[in-house]
């Protein structure tokens, strides 16, 4: 080979060195597009499939952009006293609190408000503990396992798994559940094919969360009917007035000194402390857009998804896949679960709830999967795909980015993603919802249920901080004492 051949061959290598990483990104990007070419060839209603797909990107590189996890959120201010991501999550919640305002009143909400219980805060409290030993909150967790974060992967995969175990699951626990759901439950005309008297998920559903009643606050206050009213009262009450007095709380316990000290003032006056709040906001820039841009996507998504329910006349996809003459997996009521929204750990819950079903376990006989959401091909849940859309949508933009690489767990961290995953499977069965099911999507529609699930989160948070911080005080000083 001569010198010139070396030289052009050692460019060549130089070049596919510098942009592998984005032609691998260019990669992801065209086989979703060809995906999506291939699935509308075959039918052009998988059209509504495919605004979770390209949502699903959405959400990945917007949260891989800003580092988004509410995990994170909890775990900085209690850890590290640092605002930064609790603050981009209150941005991400007053921008999609006004956009589902606009979508409401257009008519193409696809909201439905959760009922108000005990369960929210327990759910909460335990999806909270959880998350802190995972790292990554639900959505934090798919778009790090975008990154190649194997530990990720786990957590998604306990999440998936433990849901699936925990609606269909009987044992010890069945017998304690209380004799007035077993009443409550049996009072109800339910289909022969489901054993409600069996399993305390069927009888916690059954006998106590349909007794609930789930109201946004407008409805609770009886002014649902007026449109200013509702608005008022959903977007402004529930939504931007919380997040104001969130953010001010923010200001003055974590950031107010820290400002203060590199103002040079002794005292600030009111414009200085409107000056600070905004400092604080946008005190990293990737979580300030990264929290604005969820919070318009989120509605947008909502607003789309309505749109083409009233284009193909259905309420449910499972009316479109029946029509397109895919019945299997579909629930007793021929639907599948298809929120309309931004929603994680349902759709995760069918992942594992499948498999199971594929291995011979009985999954269709409960009420989660065989009456409301049922278990679908993955290739046909909408929802699932758009969480593979998370996954994808990171990966492109870390890979674009060169913040991609994988990463293998230890024993240890294995230990603590399959663990943290099961907690934050079974909070989001106890609160019928996760971080953005349970808090994000609902407080920012009016539903006052989110900030419970919050409050709670934030309480697991915190004592998943002190529970993590010992048993690394621990691990310190056997390490230390076995050094000496």
């Amino acid at each position: 080979m001569t010198v010139s051949a070396k030289a052009a061959t050692m460019g060549n290598a130089s070049w596919m060195g510098q942009y592998r990483h984005k032609l691998y990104s260019a990669a992801i990007l065209l086989a979703v597009a060809a995906g999506s070419l291939w699935a509308l060839s075959i039918d052009t209603r998988f059209l509504y499939l495919l605004v979770y797909v390209w949502f699903g990107v959405a959400y990945g590189i917007l949260l891989q952009y800003g580092r988004f996890c509410m995990a994170a959120a909890v775990r900085d201010l209690f850890a590290v006293k640092v605002p930064r991501m609790a603050v981009g999550m209150m941005i991400a919640v007053a921008l999609y609190a006004l956009i589902a305002a606009l979508v409401t009143l257009s008519g193409y909400s696809t909201f439905h408000a959760h009922s108000l219980g005990w369960h929210v805060l327990i759910g909460g409290l335990v999806f909270g503990f959880g998350f802190v030993f995972t790292g990554g909150c639900a959505s934090g967790s798919l778009y790090k396992a975008g990154e190649g974060n194997l530990n990720s992967a786990l957590v998604i995969f306990s999440i998936s798994f433990s849901q699936a175990l925990v609606v269909t699951g009987g044992g010890w626990l069945d017998g304690l559940t209380p004799a007035a759901w077993t009443e409550s439950a049996a009072a109800k005309d339910m289909p022969e094919s489901l054993t409600v008297t069996q399993g305390w998920f069927d009888l916690f559903t059954a006998g106590y969360i349909w007794d609930l009643k789930g109201q946004t606050l407008a409805e609770s206050m009886s002014v649902a009917e007026s449109v200013a009213a509702t608005l008022f009262v959903n977007t402004f009450l529930n939504a931007i007035l919380p997040v104001l007095a969130i953010l001010v709380a923010l200001y003055v316990f974590y950031y107010r000194k820290g400002y203060l000290r590199k103002s040079g003032k002794t005292n600030l006056t009111f414009s200085d402390e409107l000056t600070g709040m905004w400092s604080m906001c946008i005190s990293s820039k990737n979580t300030a857009i990264a929290g604005a841009g969820l919070g318009v996507l989120a509605g947008l998504h909502m607003w789309v998804t309505g749109v083409l329910r009233e284009y193909y006349d259905i309420f449910n996809f499972g009316e479109l896949l029946t029509a397109m003459g895919y019945t299997q997996g579909l629930s007793i009521q021929d639907t599948v679960f298809d929120p309309g929204y931004w929603y994680i750990t349902t759709q995760e819950a069918q992942w594992g709830g499948w498999v199971l079903d594929k291995l011979g376990f009985s999954m269709m006989d409960s009420i989660f999967f065989g009456l409301d959401n049922g278990l679908p091909n993955p290739l046909l849940n909408a929802p699932g795909f758009m969480s593979i859309g998370i996954i994808l949508g990171a990966a492109m933009l870390a890979l674009a980015r060169r913040e991609f690489k994988w990463k293998l767990p230890t024993l240890e961290t294995a230990a603590f993603a399959i663990a943290g995953g099961i907690f934050m499977g079974i909070g989001a069965r106890l609160a019928m919802g996760c971080n953005i099911g349970a808090f994000f999507a609902t407080v920012t529609n009016g539903d006052p249920s989110g900030w419970i699930f919050l409050l709670g989160m934030v309480g697991g948070g915190y004592v998943g901080v002190k529970v993590f911080t010992r048993w690394m005080d621990w691990k310190m000083s056997r390490e230390g004492g076995c050094g000496l």
